[in-house]
């Protein structure tokens, strides 16, 4: 499967279901009371990570994500029925962003364990039938609501593979070979530049009851922090792991190797400082070619820990896979990094703004006020005369005479305009 770790969507929860006027008609009273049911609730969108899941390739076949709307309410105070609730599934380690009316990206939630689950989208809350709109001066009211439209919106998901050791190193050290001799996992594996154009994920088993996983990070070169060699698509992948395997071409000369190895640690410094301070494990690999000893040797003299291995022989790779067991269990957790939420000025739920524009249109800005002109029946007299009822207790009316506003100007609240008088 083609591993993808970024993909973009759109999602919009289900419209809520609209209100119903109408009346009681039972024996010897024809002419009873409003009896209006309410409408259904529309379904809310669900991120939920899933172990199943190792990346995100299902979303470049599907990006648009619709819950169910709620039914309209019916006769004899019956509700409508609310629509399902949809559930996304996504793989463990996806990070999720979204846009807020066209602005900035904000960081919505990391969804980090199996199970973590996050609403992104709420569905429209129904309409209210006529029997809540009776009051003792107005015992037959003629209108209802309609259903509250369903949260829209645009996010992109962002994965980042949860291992616990990641192999680096520049490309053709072995790392995919290292990866297919420890684990089951089958990466491609050839003899010249980016063979591996994505993370390969393979579990290594140390005893019958313990593991761990291991990635192989596709090779990096200098300047891949900052793209080259897609390798900024692959740094964020070594942020999760607890450990980190460093391994060295053994087929090239001490300098050579040095200076790969600086290169590298220059760039994880550069994407991320905390990314040096991991638990390092220098391995010279290729023990098996005629000079590698001898720079095995070397390499020692400059980090006294180095190991050498040869995965075409297996020397040393099983004294690897037990020290990498035991450094993963004295590791610490790692820090996992999120970027803070972007400042968005967004209107509170209760308040309204008013601009006017060049002209001459006064806009009405605010959560409640487009919510209420939303599930509003335009076509009803007493809708209207509801509408701007409510508009009037809130403050916006007086607010609009304070502008300025004088007979014939045109209002306008979200999609809606009216004449003033």
């Amino acid at each position: 499967m083609q591993f993808i770790d970024e993909a973009t969507i759109t999602v919009a929860a289900g419209n809520g279901g609209d209100g119903v006027v109408a009346w009681r008609r039972e024996k010897y009273e024809p002419n009873g009371g409003p009896a209006g049911g309410d409408g259904g609730r529309g379904g809310s969108i669900y991120l939920e990570a899933s172990p199943e899941l190792s990346t995100l390739v299902e979303f470049r076949f599907k990006r648009a994500f619709n819950a169910e709307s709620g039914k309209n309410g019916g006769t004899s105070n019956k509700s409508g029925r609310s629509g399902d609730d949809l559930t996304v599934l996504v793989p463990v380690g996806t990070i999720v962003y979204r846009t807020v009316e066209g602005k900035a990206e904000t960081f919505l939630v990391d969804l980090a364990k199996p199970g973590d689950r996050v609403m992104l989208a709420k569905g429209g809350r129904g309409g209210l039938g006529n029997q809540h709109f009776a009051t003792s001066v107005r015992q037959a009211p003629h209108f209802a609501e309609k259903g509250e439209p369903g949260e829209h919106y645009g996010a992109r998901l962002e994965l980042k593979l949860l291992a616990d050791c990641g192999v680096i190193g520049v490309p053709n050290a072995g790392k995919s070979t290292l990866l297919s001799v420890v684990s089951a996992a089958r990466p491609k594996i050839a003899d010249y530049p980016f063979t591996t154009l994505e993370p390969q994920l393979g579990v290594v088993r140390v005893a019958e009851e313990e593991s761990f996983v291991m990635v192989d990070v596709p090779g990096l070169i200098e300047g891949a922090h900052e793209g080259a060699g897609l390798g900024d698509q692959f740094l964020r992948h070594v942020e999760r792991t607890r450990v980190l395997v460093h391994l060295l071409d053994g087929a090239k000369s001490l300098e050579e190797m040095l200076l790969d190895k600086s290169t590298i640690d220059a760039e994880l410094a550069a994407w991320n400082p905390k990314l040096v301070e991991k638990p390092t494990l220098v391995v010279v690999s290729k023990l098996d070619l005629p000079d590698a000893q001898e720079r095995l040797h070397e390499v020692r003299e400059r980090f006294p820990d180095a190991r050498g291995i040869s995965s075409a022989t297996q020397e040393g790779v099983r004294e690897l896979v037990y020290a990498v067991w035991q450094a993963i269990k004295d590791a610490p957790m790692p820090e996992i990094v999120v970027p803070p939420p972007a400042l968005i000025e967004l209107r509170p739920q209760d308040a309204f703004t008013i601009r006017r524009e060049g002209d001459g249109t006064f806009v009405v800005l605010g959560d409640r006020v487009e919510r209420l002109a939303a599930m509003t029946n335009f076509d009803s007299d007493e809708g209207l005369a509801h509408f701007e009822h409510v508009l009037a207790k809130m403050g916006v009316e007086k607010k609009l005479r304070d502008m300025g506003a004088a007979e014939g100007d045109t209002v306008r609240i979200a999609e809606y305009e009216f004449t003033y008088s």
